[in-house]
Order: C-alpha cells, then structure tokens, then sequence
C-alpha cells in the first residue's frame, strides 16, 4: 500500500517553523515528515527540535550532500536523529551536481555512481559498527562507531536516472526521486531499481517519489507555482535530461533563473504541468495525478507545496497539506 508523507516545503530559519508540519504528520495519517538539503540550517537539528516540543514523529533526509560530511558522520547524524526522536529514520545521500562537488572537494567525482555505492556502504558499515577498514576509490573509512540499540536507521539514494537506479537497487533501502514524473518512474526508474536488487539477490529498494503539486484555485497561476517550486532544477542538465527522457517537452534554451519569469522560462512551466512533472487541478484531477505514481510502483508519494509555500506563505502551505490528505482521506 503506497504511503503518504510531507515535505517541509522551504528551510526553516527559525525551529519553530517546523512545528506546524511535525505536528501535520503528528495528528494526521501522514507516513514522514521529510527535509531536503539545506545550506542555511541543519535538517537533522530541525527534527530533534521538533522532538523536543512534543513532534516525535519519522524522518526523512532527502537527499544530504554526500560531498558534505564523512560517511561515518553522516552514520552518526542518523543514529543520534532516530534516539532523539525515538522514530525510525531514512537517510538519502546524493552526490550533488558537479559544481558542487567542484566546490567541495576541489574536484567533481569521476563516478557518481562508484561514488555513491562506496558512500552508502560505509554508512551502513558505519552504523553497524563492525570492524572492517574500507578503502574505495572515494571513500576510506576505518570503524570508530560501536552500534546502539534503537530505532531503525535506513539509506536512502537519491536517484533521477536509470544508473542510480541500479546502484540504489544495490545498495539502498529507498530510491528518492525529485521532479520526476509518473510514466518516467513507471518505464524507466521502477524496472531499473527491480532488475538489479534481483541481480544483486536482495529485496528490491522502495520507491519514494517528491511530487511537486498544487490545488487549482481562481487566484492561482498554476505556472507560476511550478517555476517558484522548480525554477532552479530547470537549469541543471541533469534534471532538464531527465524530464526529456520522461516526456516533458522543455524548450532548449536553458531559462537564467533570475528576475521576472521571461516567455521562455514561463513555457519551461507550462511544460512541467503538461508533462505530468507538476501536478495542479481540483480534487479529481489530483487525486488521479497521485494515482499514476502508485500504479507506477511508488511505494511513498511525498507531498512537496513548495511552490505554494513560495507564493503564498508558510500558513498557506500548511493549509494546503491538510487540504491534501484530507482529500486521500487522511485527515478530517
């Protein structure tokens, strides 16, 4: 049965910003509460905030710059997440776009993928504590943490392409999507993350798809919610190829990014709605939207207002996640 979570749709400035989507997951059906990668503040810490306050609710990380920290802090960082909060906890780590790798570690990864499989390997030797020294191509690591009993810790990869999919499959618990749509998932993501956990003969990874989405409403511009949700992606090669291959039809030329939306960069947004990357409409038309990924084998669809949040404010946002899952039936 595919699960429903959500996403805190902006990063949080003060902690007590996060209360009102801990308490959301808290009172409602809602699977996870989930954060993206942030520069300004600490994902794991907003999630230990929100436990403090009475919000002991499950986590997600989706996705932590691997660039940024050693896979045994990143180990450490989870497991403490889950003893604080007392919930189980899903990791996801990606490898960030090559310039910021190039920032980081003054060169960009010659193999994202041995990158990741490497990276994820340590985290979970990490996390088990064992006594084995890696020493990959990336990665060396020798075992510094003893395991402690808890709440679960799994590893997520983030994952746009086929060739994480495989790696995921090999090596993840979860593949963690972003912007990506339903029949993409459906001929090219689910196949690849099934066919190597089967070659790898392990479980296959579950699927968890971030879907940008907004209800329709008479003050609305749905093209303006998706470029204040997405503007950014739709100026990295990776994302832009990725919904090419999902049947988005993009302009070619690549939208700047800053200023006022211009006519091309207001057709990328008309191309992410008609190409299913965005989802907006009323009730039916969202509910049957959100469906698509579960018949594509999503087996978690988070909730991702971002663009709302942008245009309309926090409150806003927190209105319409509730209007979301009282719409699947999970809040009244």
């Amino acid at each position: 049965m595919t699960a429903y979570s959500v996403l805190v749709p902006f990063v949080p400035s003060r902690p007590e910003q996060m209360l009102p989507f801990a308490g959301l997951v808290h009172w409602t059906g809602a699977h996870r509460l989930w954060q993206g990668q942030s520069l300004s503040t600490e994902s794991h810490q907003g999630f230990a905030y929100a436990a403090g306050a009475g919000f002991r609710v499950p986590a997600g990380l989706g996705v932590t710059l691997m660039p940024l920290r050693h896979p045994t802090e990143a180990a450490l960082q989870a497991r403490s997440l889950s003893l604080m909060t007392g919930e189980p906890v899903l990791a996801g780590y990606g490898p960030g776009a090559p310039g910021v790798q190039q920032a980081l570690l003054g060169a960009p990864y010659r193999s994202p993928l041995t990158a990741a499989r490497e990276y994820l390997g340590a985290v979970r030797a990490a996390l088990a504590g064992g006594p084995e020294v890696l020493d990959g191509t990336y990665v060396h690591q020798e075992s510094l943490l003893r395991p402690v009993p808890g709440p679960k810790v799994e590893l997520g990869l983030g994952v746009l392409r086929p060739g994480m999919a495989r790696v995921a499959g090999e090596v993840a618990d979860a593949a963690i999507t972003w912007l990506t749509p339903a029949r993409y998932l459906r001929e090219h993501i689910v196949p690849a993350v099934r066919e190597s956990a089967e070659r790898t003969g392990r479980p296959a990874p579950r699927v968890v798809a971030m879907v940008p989405l907004a209800l329709e409403a008479h003050d609305r511009d749905p093209v303006q919610l998706a470029l204040a949700s997405n503007r950014n992606h739709l100026r990295a090669a990776h994302y832009r190829d990725m919904l090419r291959r999902g049947g988005v039809d993009l302009p070619d030329e690549v939208p700047e990014g800053t200023g006022p939306p211009d006519d091309n960069e207001l057709l990328q947004g008309k191309a992410l709605i008609a190409g299913d990357a965005f989802l907006y409409g009323g009730p039916d038309g969202l509910r049957a939207g959100l469906d698509a990924y579960r018949e594509a084998g999503v087996d978690e669809i988070v909730l991702n207002v971002t663009g709302v949040a942008r245009v309309f404010g926090p409150q806003a946002a927190t209105k319409e996640l509730r209007a979301l899952l009282t719409l699947l039936g999970l809040a009244v």
